[in-house]
């Protein structure tokens, strides 16, 4: 269990490192989770049900609500900013979740007309 465990923060470690030492744009946990996730699939045992790594991510993911303890807490420390904003906010939320739900049915359309105009490969 604790080399699972060791196994998932150094994955996080060195993507952060990573992300900070070549400057990325993109965050050191997401480039840590594709370095677990390469490692995993070259050694697909390690993911297996009842392995280490299974049984730690299966707790993690049992408590994963304790991980919005912290952003409610700076929901709180900060509602008069809400309040200020709140407006500008929600538009934004609305107009942002539309235009992705657009964007991904468009997308989803073309790649159908693009699988469907395919011919067949099965013999």
């Amino acid at each position: 269990m604790i080399a699972a465990l060791t196994l998932l923060l150094a994955c996080q470690l060195v993507g952060e490192a990573g992300a900070r030492l070549f400057d990325l744009p993109v965050p050191g946990p997401v480039i840590g989770m594709a370095l677990l996730f390469l490692g995993l699939r070259l050694r697909p045992a390690a993911a297996s049900e009842g392995a280490p790594l299974a049984m730690v991510a299966g707790v993690l993911l049992a408590h994963l609500s304790l991980l919005f303890v912290p952003a409610g807490a700076g929901i709180l420390r900060h509602a008069g900013s809400l309040v200020a904003h709140g407006p500008g906010l929600i538009v934004a939320l609305i107009v942002s979740t539309a235009l992705t739900l657009a964007v991904t049915a468009l997308v989803f359309v073309k790649v159908a007309a693009l699988v469907d105009s395919r011919p067949d490969e099965t013999p």
